[in-house]
C-alpha cells in the first residue's frame, strides 16, 4: 500500500469530480421547446436518467450517453418542465457530458419550488432520454414521509424484480439506497453461480473482480443497463450512500477483507471506486462545508430529519475478529482482552467529526422523527455462544443446536423451574454475532442511543447489509429502550439461507427460533429477497416488507410483512 494519506485521498477526489457536477439555477436558464444541441455522430442514452439529492429547491439531475464513436464531448440539452409531455418548458439549457467523466452528468439544478412536481429530460437533434420524474421536499407541514428502502443488488445473483415494484409506488418520496449498489466481485465469485442461466453474466470485457477506474465504470454500466432500475430512478429521487461493495468486501478506513497486496494499493483503488461512484450516482460530490465526507442530512417538513451515515469508509476502524483471542492450544476465548478492545473508544464506526454532527444535528432538529440511513445493523444481536460457534462452521447439526437453544430459552421465559443451570448457562452466556455491524463498536452505539434518549428523540435506525430483514429495539447498556430499527432484505443477494443450506420451511423455523433467542429481536426473514417501504406521520412509523418468491425466475408473486412503532 502507498503512503497517500487520508487527506489527500479526500483532496484528489474532490478535486477530480468537482467538475463532474454542474451549477445550475431556473432564473438563469433559458427556456423554449428545441434543442440546440448538435452532434455530427449518433448518440443513444443507454443507461436511463435519474434523480438524486432532493432538497425543498433543487435536485441533482444525472444522465449517460454512449457516442457512437470516441469524442471529448456530447453536447445535450436538458429540459424541465411542470408538465409530462413538455408543452412550456420551464428550462431549456445546453450542457455537455465529457468523456473524462465516462460521459456521465450531473446538473445540480436549484431554484426550484418546495413540494412541487418536475419533469426532466436529456435531448440532441436526433434523440431524446426517458423522461424523468422528480418532487422537491417541503419546507413545513406534517404530511405522511414515505421512503422505499433498498440494498445490496448483486447483479449476477438475480433479477432486479425489487426495484420493479417499488417503480410502480406513485407516493414515494425518496428511494434511500443504503448501499451495495454494485458488487466487486468476477464472474466466479460470490453468488454468480446462477448467472449465466439469468442471462445475468457480467460483461465479457469486465469478468474479473474490478480494481482500477475502468473496471469500475464499466460494472456501473451494466448495473444501469438493468431495465428495472432505470425505471426506478427515472420514477423517485434516490437519497444514496455507499457500503463495502462500491470497492471491495467488509472495507474499513485503510483497507478491505477483499484487497490484497497482489491488488496493487487500496487508496488507488478506493479512489477509482469513489470517482466511478459520484460519476454514476446522482448525488452531491461533497456536503456543503463539510467537503471531506458524504454523510449529509435531508428534511422532511416537520416530520423527519434524515441523517445519511457513513458507516464504512469514513472513520471506520478495521472490525475485531474472534479468532484473534483463542488460545491455539485451548480453543478458548481471552474474554477480558477482548472486551477491552472492544468497548475502547478508538474502535470507531462514524468517527468523532461524523458523531459529533449527527449529535449536533439531532440536539437542533424538532422534527417529530429522527432517522438514520446507514449500513449496518445497530440492533443488539447477542447470541448464545456455542450457536455462534456453529455459524461461523456450519453443518448438519447446526440446526438441530439452534431448535435446542430455542426449546430451553422458551422454557426459560416461561419459569420453568426444572432448567438446570448448565442449560441456564447455554441461553445465557452470550456473544455478538458480527463484529462487522454496531456490535462491534459499542461505544458509539452507546453515545447514539443516550444521546437520543436524553433529547427525549423518536429514533429510528433503518440498515441495510446483511440480505435480511430485520426489526427490532435499540436498547442502551441500562436497558432502555431508545428507539427501533428496521432492516431491509436484499434486491438480489441471498441471505442467511444460501449460507446455512437452508430449504425454505426450515429457514422460516430458524428465523423464529432467533426471535426468540435475541432479546431485542421482534422480526425476522432470512429466506427472501424484496425491499422495505417504511412510513411516517405524527402518530407512528409503519414498516412494510415486500418480499419476492423468486429472483431467479421472470414471473414471481409478492408476499408482504408489517411492522408499526409509536411515537412517544
Amino acid at each position: 500500500m502507498n503512503s497517500i494519506s487520508r487527506r489527500q485521498f479526500i483532496k484528489a477526489s474532490l478535486y477530480g469530480l468537482g467538475g463532474a457536477t454542474i451549477s445550475m439555477s431556473l432564473s438563469g436558464c433559458g427556456s423554449s421547446n428545441k434543442s440546440t444541441a448538435k452532434n455530427d455522430f449518433e448518440v443513444a442514452f443507454n443507461h436511463g436518467v435519474a434523480s438524486g439529492d432532493p432538497l425543498s429547491d433543487a435536485i441533482i439531475l444525472w444522465t449517460r450517453v454512449t457516442p457512437s464513436r470516441e469524442e471529448a464531448g456530447v453536447n445535450l440539452t436538458l429540459q424541465i418542465a411542470d408538465d409530462a409531455d413538455f408543452k412550456d418548458n420551464l428550462v431549456q439549457q445546453d450542457v455537455i457530458a465529457l468523456a473524462s467523466h465516462d460521459y456521465t452528468i450531473k446538473v445540480d439544478f436549484s431554484g426550484l419550488n418546495a413540494n412541487s412536481r418536475y419533469y426532466y429530460r436529456f435531448i440532441t437533434d436526433a434523440q431524446v432520454s426517458p423522461t424523468g420524474q422528480f418532487k422537491t421536499l417541503a419546507t413545513s407541514g406534517t404530511d405522511p414521509v414515505k421512503f422505499a428502502v433498498m440494498s445490496c443488488a448483486n447483479y449476477p445473483a438475480g433479477y432486479f424484480h425489487a426495484y420493479a415494484e417499488a417503480a410502480k409506488m406513485n407516493d414515494l418520496d425518496a428511494v434511500l439506497h443504503l448501499g451495495d449498489y454494485i458488487y466487486e466481485y468476477g464472474k466466479d465469485g460470490y453468488a454468480t453461480e446462477n448467472a449465466a442461466n439469468l442471462g445475468r453474466e457480467l460483461a465479457s470485457d469486465n469478468q474479473n473482480e474490478i480494481l482500477n477506474l475502468t473496471d469500475y465504470r464499466k460494472r456501473y454500466a451494466l448495473y444501469r443497463s438493468d431495465a428495472h432500475l432505470q425505471a426506478l430512478h427515472a420514477s423517485t429521487p434516490f437519497i444514496a450512500v455507499w457500503d463495502d461493495h462500491e470497492v471491495a468486501n467488509d472495507a474499513y478506513d485503510g483497507g478491505a477483507e477483499n484487497h490484497n497486496d497482489n491488488e496493487g494499493s487500496y487508496a488507488e483503488r478506493q479512489l477509482a471506486a469513489l470517482q466511478a461512484y459520484f460519476e454514476w450516482m446522482p448525488i452531491c460530490p461533497y456536503v456543503k462545508g463539510k467537503t471531506e465526507s458524504l454523510y449529509r442530512d435531508f428534511s422532511f417538513g416537520d416530520m423527519v430529519s434524515l441523517y445519511m451515515l457513513d458507516t464504512r469508509h469514513e472513520s471506520r476502524a478495521k472490525p475485531l475478529d474472534y479468532s484473534n483471542y483463542l488460545d491455539p492450544a485451548t480453543g478458548q476465548l481471552d474474554s477480558q482482552s477482548f472486551i477491552a478492545d472492544l468497548t475502547n473508544p478508538a474502535q470507531q464506526l462514524l468517527g468523532t467529526s461524523q458523531l459529533l454532527w449527527l449529535q449536533d444535528k439531532m440536539q437542533q432538529s424538532s422534527a417529530k422523527w429522527q432517522v438514520l440511513g446507514q449500513q449496518v445493523l445497530m440492533n443488539r444481536m447477542n447470541i448464545p455462544a456455542e450457536l455462534l460457534a456453529e455459524l461461523a462452521n456450519p453443518s448438519n447439526t447446526t440446526a438441530q443446536t439452534l431448535t435446542e437453544l430455542a426449546q430451553i430459552k422458551g422454557r426459560f421465559l416461561a419459569g420453568d423451574p426444572t432448567l438446570t443451570e448448565i442449560e441456564k448457562a447455554r441461553i445465557t452466556t452470550t456473544m455478538p454475532y458480527n463484529l462487522d455491524a454496531w456490535d462491534g463498536y459499542p461505544v458509539e452505539r452507546e453515545i447514539i442511543l443516550q444521546t437520543a434518549k436524553a433529547l427525549g428523540k423518536n429514533l429510528i435506525t433503518l440498515a441495510g447489509d446483511t440480505h435480511n430483514a430485520w426489526s427490532g429495539k435499540l436498547k442502551d447498556s441500562n436497558g432502555n429502550i431508545c428507539g427501533h430499527e428496521f432492516a431491509a432484505s436484499s434486491v438480489s443477494s441471498p441471505g442467511l439461507e444460501y449460507y446455512l443450506q437452508l430449504p425454505n420451511e426450515m429457514a422460516m423455523q430458524f428465523a423464529g427460533a432467533l426471535q426468540l433467542l435475541i432479546d431485542d429481536l421482534d422480526f425476522a426473514n432470512i429466506h427472501q429477497r424484496g425491499f422495505m417501504t417504511i412510513s411516517f406521520s405524527k402518530e407512528k412509523v409503519s414498516s412494510d416488507w415486500h418480499f419476492i418468491s423468486s429472483v431467479h425466475e421472470q414471473s414471481y408473486q409478492m408476499s408482504n410483512a408489517s411492522s408499526e412503532v409509536l411515537a412517544n
